[in-house]
């Protein structure tokens, strides 16, 4: 016996049917367009965005960028070899001018255009509409209270507007109710923040276009003056204008680095403090400025970074005749907290017909001996410094024309020099020490330590601006945060008072100002039946 199919299962079934026959309908190119538009700026998205490109900067903060030390990146990929190619290969050491990084900006600005300014448009307009009027069943309001009073409605309805005009409310008499309507800043507020925000973005890329930065390292004693030519590394805006630099000298006075000599642990060795004493020059009029990590100094529009430091041995080369064929102090690159350096001589004039030197060498310090009998460096600073150095000749490449990193020694074209054991040729130095070079070359003389120090120049013509559109930003994100956005309804139905309220956004205080509007239009009722009874 098979069960007969009921009325039920066949309009089930051919519900299902109709369906699964039914196909989405194709909105065309055009169609995906708009709804991509409108995805784009919506509010969420903006949001999005805004995070995705917080977190796009992580890496900015995490890895060293050229900007601000090229010499430090130059470092990082030669250690980390291919990982360091393909970081530098997707811009990893250029993320705030990468493409990505542009592009998630662009996005947000063209996000907060779409959302922003329509949104401002109906804002208008609900500020200049009145109150919408009250629901049929105000008992259905978060806040809601009713109590009865013999005054007559008109009395009821003018002492309900009065109260709430003055605690903020736009209000307008429906005849047989009140209604009101306040906290229309929050979304002022609101809008207030984004375009705040959207005009930080514009801001800022106004002051990329036409302002600049520049990097230089700067040995003590050494004088900086603000010209193209005088900077290590520059990064010029799209319009930025070479005869905008001001005329100004900075001179390094000195430099003293202070490191955790007294702890035990992880903090031994720790850096506390960076200063640097710079003497800026103008018309003719120098003033002392102390320079620190985290405090620019403001220089005729520009500000000043402490962005590295190091030390410089001063050395002096001659040949075998005695002549001087390089002097002057060498800027050597930390690799570690213990400032293990690095840094190569070139001495391209050694006479005609002679090889070229370059030196490669690595700074300690505070030099001891580990437990494989190896040099290595103890502590950051000056209490045992070993200069060790060895030697290489032959054509250091200056004459193809093709810009050489000044810290590393292209040895394509050279070939190691020797000692009198067969082996390469290897000096350990201390300042004072003069060492004779194989074959004849001459000597090298290790004079002192000099200190230096990397600054960053950074001029932004805008940044007056960028501090009124920042407080503008502020204010808005108060407004948006602090101030609720309410309705209420006060209404008179044959003696029976109703006070209902409505939040437009978060408020816990909604039921609270239902029932205090409600106690004190009572009392004041209550009051005024009084004095006339008394009259």
């Amino acid at each position: 016996m098979t069960d007969k199919p009921t009325t039920q299962d066949a309009t089930a079934t051919s519900t299902a049917a109709r369906k699964s026959s039914q196909k989405a309908p194709d909105i065309g190119f055009v169609g995906m367009l708009r709804w991509a538009w409108r995805q784009l700026t919506t509010m969420k998205f903006a949001l999005i965005l805004l995070l995705v490109l917080a977190l796009a900067a992580i890496p900015g903060s995490l890895l060293p960028q050229r900007i601000q030390d090229p010499a430090k990146v130059q470092n990082f990929i030669i250690d980390n070899g291919r990982t360091g190619e393909i970081l530098d290969k997707f811009q990893m050491f250029d993320v705030y001018s990468s493409f990505w990084f542009s592009a998630v900006y662009i996005l947000l600005m063209i996000s907060l255009v779409g959302c922003v300014l329509p949104r401002t448009k109906q804002h208008w307009k609900a500020m200049r509409s009145q109150p919408p009027k009250a629901p049929r069943r105000l008992t259905r309001m978060p806040g809601y209270q009713t109590f009865v009073s013999t005054a007559p409605a008109d009395a009821i309805l003018d002492t309900a507007q009065e109260y709430l005009k003055k605690n903020g409310y736009r209000t307008v008499n429906r005849g047989d109710h009140i209604a009101a309507e306040r906290g229309y800043l929050r979304e002022t507020g609101n809008l207030l923040f984004h375009l705040a925000m959207l005009g930080a973005t514009i801001v800022m890329a106004i002051g990329a276009i036409f302002g600049y930065g520049g990097q230089r390292v700067l040995v003590e004693g050494d004088t900086f003056t603000n010209s193209l030519v005088s900077y290590d590394s520059f990064e010029p805006g799209r319009y930025f204008d070479a005869d905008s630099l001001t005329n100004f000298r900075l001179r390094l006075e000195s430099f003293d680095a202070k490191f955790d000599s007294t702890s035990e642990g992880a903090q031994f060795g720790q850096p506390r403090a960076f200063e640097a004493v710079i003497t800026e020059t103008k018309d003719g009029v120098s003033t002392e400025h102390n320079l620190k990590v985290n405090e620019p100094i403001r220089v005729d529009g520009a500000r000043v970074y402490l962005t590295g430091n190091g030390y410089a041995p001063v050395v002096t080369v001659r040949d075998a005749q005695g002549k001087v064929t390089y002097s002057g102090p060498v800027v050597f690159v930390p690799e570690d907290g213990v400032y293990t350096s690095r840094g190569v001589i070139k001495v391209p004039d050694t006479g005609a017909g002679k090889d070229q030197l370059g030196f490669s060498g690595i700074l300690l310090p505070t030099a001891g001996v580990n437990d494989k009998g190896e040099l290595y460096s103890q502590f950051a600073e000056l209490r045992n410094p070993v200069l060790v150095m060895n030697l290489y000749k032959g054509d250091l490449g200056l004459d193809t024309g093709i810009p050489q990193n000044v810290y590393e020694l292209d040895t394509a074209g050279m070939e190691a020099v020797n000692g009198p054991d067969g082996q390469q040729w290897i000096t350990q130095m201390q300042p004072g020490d003069t060492a004779e070079l194989p074959d004849g070359l001459g000597t090298i003389e290790f004079e002192r330590i000099a200190k230096f120090v990397s600054l960053d120049v950074r001029h932004d013509p805008v940044q007056g601006l960028m501090l009124v559109v920042t407080t503008v930003m502020f204010i808005g994100l108060a407004l948006a945060m602090f101030i609720p956005r309410r309705r209420m309804w006060v209404r008179v139905r044959d003696g029976e008072v109703e006070v209902g309220a409505l939040a437009r956004s978060e408020d816990p205080r909604v039921k609270q100002a239902a029932e205090r509007c409600g106690v004190e239009l009572k009392d004041r009722l209550s009051s005024a039946d009084h004095q006339s009874a008394e009259g």
